[in-house]
């Protein structure tokens, strides 16, 4: 980071990249540029950290990423333990209430074996009041001095071979310059892009939700220690209510801290009205008087968007600014870490100039298709709540409190004529499973761009999006196996991709892939590691077979995998000339001339 001053006499300050914006995206850019070397300079125009606690669920590819930043076992530290994140449930009422349907959600705590065989990494819950100062602490650590909160810009232009934006330094009030060579605007789309002329398009104001945080000891009403949210549908006032603990230091019914959300109608001003909400909370709950300590009442709107482009010039954008959504699934702020995971080695390698810029390109190739569906499947998770209130009939202002209850009843009661009703109630909850379930779109997505060269193999058959099925096709992420080295010791395939290297993998006759990546590596300049992998033979020993089960080449056939961890090239047997060929894909991703 260099520093001049302007004929003008204002300090400018230069860098490689500038990262606009200090949330979870941003502050997992800083950590992984900075692991790559990349000079780096965070801007966040808010004083702090996040205040509301929100987008508290990581998946397990969000954990992979957190991992390599070297948080992830800090997160894991403080998180929601495992086992009392295993399972959601649908109740008819809070206190005194009764379970409706009860299911497992994001593995099960680690009990699901699809989920155990997908990643090393469990899903895990923290909210982002505490997420973030980790994650900011750990950016501060890799990058002193380079990790600035309340700087605020205020103006940015471009030109052929920069970025410049006007910053004002609020608690001294300073005004300066920050010229880089690109900027990855991560500012929830406040400033960057109006001044680019970026639309958010699609689906706003659905519905309007107010959120309370509060603290109260609701151990007498909530039981069920393993259920990380709960879906109360309250008959009282006919409305539903989602409660989801915050611990600091217990969790389940036994949380200290909770988040609340009450859903209304676009045009009830009683969202408007924190008094309203907060009696509103109360009735619903059934709690009267029972002690809450509300710290913050914040209101937001149901809808999806998605950026008509995430690429403007030299300004990458990602998180917020490209895409928002309802929290139903948790895929915001998982789908904002996997869009700077995306973009940042992409960045470091045009930045070092070991890649084309059109690489760049392919950011919003790959990411906006994968956005896009996960912004649908939040909206998807969102309607199918409005299923779960018609079948049951619990929520339902036009009816009175007592036919709300009489249907609760049909629900418990011994009625043959009720049979059918429980039976569409529980199958419309089950069905919800799309939201805990949706395994595939958290972790099988696979990017198509100039980025992935691809082998011919015909495209996967359509499947519920449940269900993820792991592949070595180019574009598909790589596969999770337990693979060892001869003193035994144990680690991921996963683990054998760094943030800065690629990595080729081939069978365990496939040593000639190996020594091409070696003499590849020093004459295009890149970080390439390679490894041998067979049951008996290799670098790594298979000892379970499981790589041998998902990895679809043969002993002498071998994959070229990205730093974010994507299969960027697959030879399904052994070539005539390996060097040649991995030259081939190495320009083509790293859009070289050759």
């Amino acid at each position: 980071m260099n520093e001049t001053t302007t004929s003008g006499g204002t300090r400018r300050v230069e860098v490689e990249v500038l990262i606009i914006g200090g949330g979870g995206a941003g502050l997992t850019a800083s950590m992984l540029l900075a692991q790559q070397g990349v000079d780096a300079l965070l801007l966040s125009a808010l004083p702090t950290t996040s205040i509301l606690p929100k987008a508290h669920v990581l998946n397990q590819r969000a954990m992979e990423v957190l991992d390599d930043c070297g948080v992830a076992d800090g997160i894991y530290a403080v998180g929601t333990p495992p086992e009392q994140l295993s399972h959601t449930a649908f109740y008819a009422g809070f206190r005194g209430g009764r379970v409706l349907s009860k299911q497992e959600c994001w593995g099960g705590g680690g009990t699901d074996p699809d989920w155990v065989a997908a990643s090393p990494k469990l899903t895990t819950n923290l909210p982002q009041i505490r997420l973030e100062p980790l994650l900011k602490a750990r950016a501060e650590a890799l990058s002193p001095g380079r990790v600035c909160f309340h700087h605020e810009v205020t103006a940015l232009q471009q030109t052929d071979d920069c970025v410049l934006v006007e910053v004002v330094d609020h608690a001294s009030g300073e005004a300066y310059e920050v010229t880089a060579s690109w900027a990855l605007a991560c500012d929830g789309g406040r400033t960057v892009n109006p001044i680019l002329g970026i639309e958010l398009e699609g689906l706003t104001d659905l519905a309007r939700t107010a959120t309370l945080y509060v603290s109260a000891d609701f151990s007498s009403f909530a039981a069920d220690p393993d259920v990380l949210l709960r879906w109360v549908l309250c008959p009282e006032v006919g409305r539903m209510v989602v409660m989801a603990p915050m611990g600091p230091t217990r969790w389940g019914a036994e949380s200290e801290e909770w988040v609340i959300h009450i859903n209304y109608d676009m045009d009830d001003d009683r969202a408007f009205d924190d008094d309203a909400v907060i009696a509103d909370m109360r009735a619903a709950l059934g709690i009267g008087d029972h002690p809450v300590d509300v710290h913050l009442i914040s209101r937001w709107t149901i809808g999806g968007v998605l950026a008509d482009r995430f690429r403007e010039g030299r300004v990458l954008i990602a998180g917020d600014a490209a895409h928002r959504h309802p929290p139903t699934g948790g895929l915001g702020l998982t789908s904002a870490i996997a869009d700077v995971q995306n973009a940042c080695w992409k960045l470091a390698h045009v930045v070092r100039g070991t890649a084309g810029e059109d690489l760049l390109d392919t950011y919003e190739a790959e990411r906006r298709p994968v956005d896009a569906r996960n912004v649908q499947r939040s909206l998807d998770n969102a309607v199918g709540y409005i299923g779960i209130a018609e079948a049951t009939g619990f929520i339902d202002t036009a009816t009175t409190p007592a036919v709300r209850w009489e249907r609760i009843e049909r629900f418990f009661g011994d009625d043959p004529a009720d049979r059918d009703f429980r039976r569409a109630a529980i199958e419309q909850m089950a069905d919800q499973s799309q939201e805990f379930h949706e395994q595939d779109v958290e972790y099988g997505y696979r990017h198509r761009s100039a980025a992935v060269v691809a082998d011919g193999s015909p495209e996967p058959a359509g499947q519920d999006f449940r269900i993820f099925t792991p592949s070595t096709r180019p574009g598909h992420p790589l596969p999770h196996a337990w693979v060892e080295d001869d003193r035994f010791q144990r680690c991921s395939t996963l683990d054998l991709v760094g943030v800065d290297r690629f990595v080729v993998i081939a069978g365990e006759d496939g040593q000639a892939w190996c020594d091409a990546a070696g003499k590849l590596a020093a004459e295009l300049g890149i970080a390439i590691d390679a490894h041998t992998i067979g049951h008996a033979r290799g670098d790594l020993r298979d000892p379970r077979l499981r790589w041998e089960r998902v990895r679809e080449f043969g002993a002498g056939g071998a994959v070229l995998v990205r730093p974010d961890r994507a299969v960027a090239y697959r030879s399904l047997a052994a070539v005539d000339d390996p060097e040649a060929e991995l030259r081939r894909a190495l320009h083509a991703v790293l859009a070289r001339t050759a």
